[in-house]
């Protein structure tokens, strides 16, 4: 039994990764590609997966980018530079017609380059918008779920144009996810 077990294994092969590739344009200009956790946030991935496959992170922008910190993205409802509610203001302040999702918060560090989910006060409260950090921000750690990690393109984020409004709020033209794809 236990070698067929292992036959098994062998011939199905290892499970293939889910991620995204996002092209950025602005002040930044390039590609993305993050690594997604299924393993440790199930169902923040299934979600992320799903906007991004039904095509509603298209056009979204950074609106909130603390220089030291992070970039943040995701709002479809606000954010969406293509939408008819299109607010560079109310941006981050919005999800997406999808159900809030509870916390899945794992031992996983907020180092450079990971990407996390944005919530309000409510850990319970991630939706569409997400995070990625320039620094480690060990602060945050198991008080915001790990979605994911940036395995190339950590330069364009780097390039990513700054808020310069409160709270690293993005004023003027601000960077933009062009399209955002699922990749296996």
């Amino acid at each position: 039994m236990r070698k067929l077990a292992l036959a098994f294994t062998l011939m199905a092969g290892p499970a293939l990764a889910t991620g995204l590739e996002i092209e950025i344009e602005g002040a930044a200009n390039g590609t993305v590609v993050i690594d997604l956790f299924e393993d440790v946030a199930p169902q923040h991935v299934a979600q992320i997966t799903e906007l991004a496959e039904s095509g509603a992170y298209d056009g979204v922008v950074f609106h909130r980018v603390i220089d030291g910190f992070m970039a943040q993205t995701g709002d479809v409802q606000f954010g969406n530079m293509q939408g008819e509610g299109f607010s560079l203001q109310m941006a981050g302040r919005g999800g997406s017609d999808l159900a809030d999702l509870p916390a899945e918060f794992s031992d996983r560090a907020f180092e450079r380059g990971v990407v996390g989910m944005a919530r309000s006060q409510s850990p319970n409260s991630a939706n569409s918008q997400f995070f990625i950090m320039f620094e480690p921000g060990y602060f945050l750690n198991g008080q915001y779920t790990v979605v994911g990690e940036v395995t190339e393109g950590m330069d364009v984020v780097d390039a990513i144009k700054r808020g310069a409004g409160p709270n690293g709020a993005v004023t003027g033209e601000a960077d933009v996810m062009k399209t955002v794809s699922v990749t296996e």
